[in-house]
């Protein structure tokens, strides 16, 4: 019986995501014995590693679900959700949106089809400072919202997306009865988490062309990034042709990399988190 859906390589992203899990239950186990200096250091790779999470497993998850299994594809939907600290299903939501909108530039009345578009708050058709996105933009999410959108347009996954939420919260609701100082100690390094996101998400579109389809994204082929972040990098690519699979990537590059020259897509040297290190930054 055919376990994964699309390739077997997507074991990677399905051991990584169940590790991370796991690795969150064990930070709670060993929290009574750490050091504050080991406690820091552990939430800082924890923040991080939140990030790396949305940017890589749980992304590539929502574009092509990893089983071939739809129960299984659920599960794996809710350990996400747990790990991460929101929805899964809200995220495809907003993701989809995402991809709807390409970072578009607010409308007459000030709206914008991508939730998370680095225009929708700034001024003069310019995108928002980065600094301002990446430090507020936990703070702009309206679940309400998102979940009234969602039950118009899917409503079996606006259920999945409360029954989500119910899960998570719970979750950490049993965790803050066993031992309420975790809970206090680990939520400032998931807001940091979150903000580490928007950071890289914001980088992933600066300088970017919402008016042309080759060029809507920002490409970095730094090895180690894409290696680590599951090919993340290839972000142009990916938002040309959302549903290639993150392996094929590289290959679906080198097909149109002639046709990205011409639209002028944007590359930059570092890493999407890096960003701001781009020697070409002042340009943009």
């Amino acid at each position: 019986m055919r376990i994964l859906h699309y390739s077997k390589w997507d074991w990677v992203p399905v051991v990584l995501g169940t590790a991370h899990f796991l690795a969150v239950i064990g930070l709670f186990v060993a929290f009574p014995h750490l050091s504050w200096w080991s406690f820091i250091c552990l939430a800082l790779v924890y923040s991080l590693s939140i990030s790396w999470n949305i940017n890589s497993i749980s992304h590539n998850f929502i574009h092509n679900p990893f089983f071939a299994s739809q129960t299984l594809n659920v599960v794996f939907s809710f350990m996400l959700s747990i790990t991460l600290g929101f929805s899964q299903a809200m995220y495809n939501f907003v993701h989809m949106r995402h991809h709807s909108g390409n970072m578009d530039r607010p409308d007459e009345a000030g709206k914008t089809i991508d939730y998370l578009s680095i225009y929708k708050h700034g001024h003069d058709g310019k995108p928002e400072n980065v600094w301002a996105y990446t430090f507020l933009s936990y703070f702009r999410d309206d679940p309400a919202e998102i979940l009234r959108a969602m039950a118009l347009r899917r409503p079996g996954e606006a259920r999945q997306a409360k029954l989500e939420l119910v899960v998570m919260i719970g979750f950490y609701v049993v965790l803050a009865l066993l031992d309420w100082r975790f809970i206090v100690c680990m939520l400032p390094f998931n807001y940091l988490g979150q903000c580490l996101s928007s950071l890289n998400g914001y980088y992933e579109h600066f300088g970017g062309d919402p008016e042309k389809p080759l060029a809507w994204g920002v490409s970095t082929y730094e090895k180690v990034y894409n290696w680590t972040w599951m090919n993340n990098g290839y972000h142009a690519e990916h938002h040309y042709r959302p549903k290639v699979h993150w392996t094929k990537m590289p290959e679906l590059h080198r097909t149109i990399a002639s046709e990205q020259e011409q639209a002028g897509t944007r590359v930059i040297r570092p890493p999407h988190p890096l960003g701001f290190l781009d020697a070409d930054l002042a340009q943009h």
